[in-house]
C-alpha cells in the first residue's frame, strides 16, 4: 500500500475579525490532508442488452431470452444475483415511419435494459467482457476499479488527516514558541473516492481487431490505483508564553 500524505497550514491572526467563526482570543488553524493509494481488487461493469424487431411483444421476448442466457453464464465468474443490477425493459420506436413519397416504411421497435455487474476477482476483467461481447452485449459502457475495503481505507485516511493536523500545529506552534491549546472548532471539508481508471467499449472496437477474441487489458491498466482522499481543518487555542 502506498501513502501520499499532504499538509496545508495557516497560522492565523492573533485577533480575529469580528464577522469571523473563529475565537477571538489566540489560536491556530490547520488543514490536515492526506491521500492512500491502493490497488484495486474489484471492477464493476456497466453494459447495456438491446433487442430489435419488427413488434415491440417480439423484441422484449427476444431481450428476455437474450439476458437468460447471459445471466445463466454469469455463475462462471461467481457473480451472484446480489451483484447484479438490472434495470427495467425500456421500449424505444427505431427508424421512420414514412418516407417524403408519402409511402409506409417499415418501423422497428427495440427493447433494451442496462446492466450494472459487480466482480469480485479483478483478474477475470478481460474474460467477462469477452465473455459479455460474445453474448451480443452491445456495448461495455464503463468499468469502474474498486476495493473491497472501501470503508476501512476511507476510515484510516480519515484517521491520518486528523493525527497530521495535529502534528503540524504542534510543530508550527513551537516555531512561535507557544503551545497547542484545546480544540476549539473541527471541520471535516473533504472525502473524495477515484478509482483511477474508466472505460467504455463498443463493438466497433472488436470489430478493428484481427480476429474474434477482444483485446486484452493492458497489464498496466490492472496496476491502476485507487485513491481515497480526506481534509479537516482544525482551530486549536494557542498558549503563549509572555
Amino acid at each position: 500500500m502506498k501513502l501520499i500524505i499532504t499538509i496545508f497550514l495557516t497560522l492565523l491572526p492573533v485577533i480575529a475579525f469580528a464577522n469571523s467563526s473563529l475565537p477571538a482570543n489566540r489560536h491556530i488553524s490547520v488543514q490536515g490532508t492526506a491521500e492512500v493509494l491502493v490497488e484495486p481488487d474489484m471492477a464493476k461493469i456497466l453494459f447495456k442488452v438491446n433487442s430489435v424487431k419488427n413488434e415491440p411483444k417480439a423484441a422484449n421476448n427476444a431481450l428476455e431470452n437474450k439476458v437468460k442466457l447471459l445471466i445463466d453464464g454469469l455463475n462462471q465468474f461467481e457473480i451472484s444475483a446480489d451483484d447484479v443490477v438490472a434495470s427495467n425493459v425500456k421500449i424505444e420506436k427505431t427508424g421512420i415511419d414514412y418516407i417524403e413519397t408519402g409511402h409506409q416504411a417499415l418501423s422497428e421497435y427495440s427493447a433494451i435494459r442496462t446492466f450494472e455487474v459487480t466482480l469480485n476477482s479483478i483478474e477475470r476483467v478481460s474474460d467477462l467482457t469477452d465473455y459479455l461481447l460474445n453474448q451480443e452485449v452491445n456495448a461495455i459502457q464503463n468499468i469502474e476499479f474498486l476495493s473491497s475495503k472501501f470503508e476501512q481505507l476511507q476510515a484510516q485516511v480519515t484517521q491520518l488527516a486528523i493525527k497530521d493536523a495535529k502534528i503540524k500545529a504542534d510543530l508550527l506552534a513551537d516555531s512561535f514558541n507557544a503551545k497547542v491549546g484545546e480544540v476549539r472548532t473541527i471541520r471535516s471539508t473533504k472525502d473524495n473516492y477515484d478509482s483511477g481508471f474508466s472505460t467504455a467499449i463498443t463493438k466497433m472496437h472488436r470489430a478493428q481487431q484481427g480476429n474474434n477474441s477482444f483485446p486484452q487489458i493492458r497489464s498496466n491498466d490492472l496496476q491502476a490505483t485507487i485513491s481515497f482522499k480526506s481534509s479537516i481543518n482544525v482551530v486549536f487555542d494557542l498558549e503563549v508564553e509572555d
